[in-house]
Order: C-alpha cells, then structure tokens, then sequence
C-alpha cells in the first residue's frame, strides 16, 4: 500500500489508509491508546484499539512524542461531541490496524506540540530541526516558499529571464566589510562574496537581456538587527533596460499587491495605489525616510506600503552609516555609487553636490524598508564625477575598470530594484524577527550554534592557502 498524506486522508472516511509521520502527543484512555500523528500537511488522530494486532498494542506502549512511525488503518467519523474544530482533520480518525515504529527519538530539549513554553534563541538554533517541527515556524517556511514561487511565476510570466550571477568575485568598494575566500591555487589573492549581485546585473543589461531577475543571495560583514540578519540574506533582484522609474514601480506594486491579496487573504492594503512621496516630505512631516502609514497601528493584518523616491544622492558620512571603502570625502553615496541623479540637478555636481537629487527609490512597509532600488549611471563621464566626489583613488576606480569598460560597447539606459526577501516575509508572517523566517539563520552575534560555525580550521587547510593566523586575543 502506497502511503499518502495526512490532508489527503481527510477525505477518505471508510478507507484503509497508510499514512507516516511524526508522534506529535500521546494518551491513554482506559484500554485505549490515542496518538497525534503528525506530517507536512498536519495532524491526525489515531486511536489503538484493544483488538489490534499484538505487534500494533506493544508498539503503542513504547511511543512517545517526536518517534517515527507507520499506522495503516480506517479513516472513520469521530463520535459526535468528540470533533476538533481547531484541526482541518478535526472531524475524522484513523482506527489503526497496524504500527510500526520507524525509528525512536530521545526527549526533545523543548516542547514540540506546546510553543508557548518556548526556549531561548541559543537553544533554538543549536536544535534548529527542532524548532522548525514546531507549527508556527513550519508555516513561515512555507509561506517563504510560496512568496518565492510567487514573484518567480510573476516576473516568469512578463518575459524576465531568471539568470544566477557567480558567488565567488572580486572585492570591491560598494559600502559594507566583503566576506573574503582566499583563493589556493592563487596565494595571496583573495574571492569575496558578493555584498549584491549588482556589478553582473548590470552587466546583464549590456549583454541585451534586457529583463532579469532571481533569488539573489547577498553576504555583508555587518551587525545583526531584529529586522537584518547577519552575514548572509536574499533578495528579489529585478534589472530592467529602456524604462522610467515609473515603470520599475509600477512593476514591483502590481505583483505585490497582487501577491498579498491571493497568499495573505486576511491581509488589507492601507493604500491602492500606493502612495508616491519625495524624500523632503517625509522627512519634514514624519522626521524619518520609513513612515509607518498603517491607519490602525494595532492592527496585524494591515498593510501600509509606501514609496519614497527623490533622495539625496549623497549623505554625510557617519559612524553608525559608514560606507566602507570610500575615501576621506565627507560624502557618501544615499543609495550606492552606481544610483544616477537627477538629469536637472547635473550641474550641481560641480556647486553644491548635497543638493544633488537622485533617481534611487525606496519601498516602506509598515515603518520598514523592505527595498531599494535606482536608475543606474549609463555615463562614464557622471560616474567618474561621483566616484570623485565620494573620495575614490584611481586604485579604487581601477577595481571597477571592467565595468566602465563594459560601458563602452553600447550600454542601455536601466534600472532595477531589490526587494529584501527575508524582511518582507517576516512582516507578511507577523513576525517581529526576521530569523523567525529563516530556516537556519545565524545568532545575534554571527555564530551558528548548530554548526559550530564559525569554526578554526587544520593547520594543512591553513599552510595550502598560505595563510597564518596572529596572536588570536589581538
């Protein structure tokens, strides 16, 4: 007999069925030995009955929660009163023949089938394969995948080409510490991980693809917040050529209005269209570049999105918002160096620079960036002005000659976007923090409790790179 799922046996009331899984709680009532099995696709429950074979009753004795086992049994009724409403199987039960024990499991370090009783972050991810049993983070899981699938079918469907641009590359100065991967067959000579695919997607418009996107991975050596994870995260990056800010906008509101209206039904937009508001407004009427625009504050299943367009091209440098790489300049670029002004504020390049407007646009969600995005320089000239302006030495500029040179065989004017995957999720799920959303995501202080990662390496792995390693407590 084939097995089959839980969500499908439903529907299979006075059929023998196979089914597999997971003990989620076990209980005896007199003679009678009921269980909670638990797949992908929910609960069950299964009731033993005195009249089951011996090797069915001795198996029941020994389960306890989180074993694996197979029951082949009838899918009956429940007896009216006995239904459970908080389960879509709440209305039926299996009567097992058979169970088999798969394989046993040790006590969990935490409660499985009651998260209320949750335990800390630390114990969490050391168990990570745990944690995600329970109900609550196997829905955000899932939910992830469905956004994903969503904006892949989206963007699939308007003729953009899904297109994976390499993960060992060049560093260079683009404002966050490179993740660096020395290179063996190369000494001394250092990969890093990309801080943003955005070198190659712009290479992709001067290819002639013209429409492309994926599911990009992005790694920065920065600091963890609730509503950024360390290390490594993704995001939905879109290139477009030949288009207007307006059509990269208009793109990006339609799909997700239209994804949260058919993956999130209990979800209400604030604002259709969303609103369109120029960077000084905000600022001057709310004293932040992320309002939260919600009507109801308290409200969980409002949606406020917002755009935030005409920023600065530059901003001050600051401790806490230091570009990294950039020289003495006392400016900054506000989105990144590669975000093209304003055509009417060109001749302020030369003037007064922080009066520079820019084509950079940024998507708000309820008081969060969840996306930024720009029309990109197509001119050499602009670009070596605001490389200048930000303090790059010509070594600098040199680390970005392949790209300048790639300008001048017929470069399209374009522009793109790249709404954060994780941050967006974790809002659309009610979460307050952004690893609640991600399968194995790293701790506050980049670390994965899991892995052991970081982790010190041989001392062979250390001579084939030609590496050492100084006094570790400097």
């Amino acid at each position: 007999m084939d097995r089959i799922f839980i969500g499908d046996a439903i529907n299979k009331v006075g059929e023998v069925v196979l089914l597999k899984g997971w003990v989620h709680a076990r209980r005896n009532l007199g003679k009678m030995v009921f269980f909670d099995l638990r797949d992908r696709t929910g609960l069950m429950q299964v009731v033993v009955p005195p009249k089951a074979d011996e090797a069915a009753l001795q198996a029941a004795k020994e389960i306890r929660p989180e074993f694996v086992v197979a029951v082949t049994g009838k899918v009956q009724a429940r007896k009216p009163g006995s239904e459970n409403d908080k389960l879509a199987s709440g209305k039926v039960e299996v009567l097992a023949e058979s169970l088999e024990i798969i394989n046993s499991a040790k006590t969990p370090p935490f409660e499985i089938d009651n998260e209320e009783r949750q335990a800390n972050e630390e114990l969490r991810l050391k168990y990570r394969y745990l944690d995600l049993r329970h109900e609550r983070m196997t829905r955000n899981i899932k939910l992830r995948s469905d956004v994903i699938r969503y904006v892949m079918d989206y963007l699939t469907d308007r003729d953009f080409t899904y297109i994976q641009t390499p993960m060992l590359s060049k560093s260079t100065p683009e404002g966050a510490r490179d993740y660096l991967v020395p290179s063996r067959v190369h000494r001394g000579k250092f990969f890093a991980l990309p801080q943003s695919p955005q070198q190659y997607k712009q290479l992709l418009m001067v290819a002639g693809f013209e429409r492309y996107f994926q599911i990009a991975p992005c790694f920065r050596d920065e600091d963890a917040r609730a509503d950024r994870s360390p290390g490594e995260f993704y995001q939905i990056d879109i290139e477009m050529s030949f288009v207007e800010q307006a059509d990269i906008l208009d793109l990006t509101e339609t799909m997700f209005s239209s994804m949260v209206k058919k993956l999130f039904p209990k979800k209400r937009l604030t604002f259709e269209p969303w609103p369109r508001l120029k960077h000084a407004d905000v600022m001057q009427q709310y004293g932040t570049d992320k309002p939260d625009l919600r009507k109801d504050k308290n409200n969980a299943n409002e949606l406020a999105f917002a755009w935030v367009t005409d920023f600065p091209l530059f901003t001050e440098q600051t401790k806490e918002d230091f570009f990294h790489g950039s020289g003495k300049s006392k400016w900054a670029p506000s989105h990144h160096m590669f975000t093209r002004p304003k055509e009417e504020d060109l001749p302020l390049l030369d003037s007064d620079p922080g009066k520079v407007r820019s084509y950079q646009h940024d998507l708000v969600l309820n008081g969060l960036e969840v996306g930024g995005g720009s029309l990109r320089i197509h001119n050499t000239a602009v670009q070596e002005k605001v490389w200048n302006l930000i303090g790059f030495s010509t070594e600098q500029k040199q680390q970005f000659a392949h790209l300048i040179e790639a300008f001048t065989y017929g470069v399209p004017p374009h522009g793109g976007i790249a709404p954060g995957l994780d941050r967006l999720v974790s809002i659309l799920c009610g979460e307050k923090n952004i690893r609640e959303v991600i399968a194995f995501p790293l701790t506050g202080d980049v670390r994965d409790p899991l892995m052991g990662a970081p982790a010190e390496v041989s001392a062979e792995q250390l001579e084939e790179l030609g590496i050492k390693i100084s006094d570790k407590s400097e």
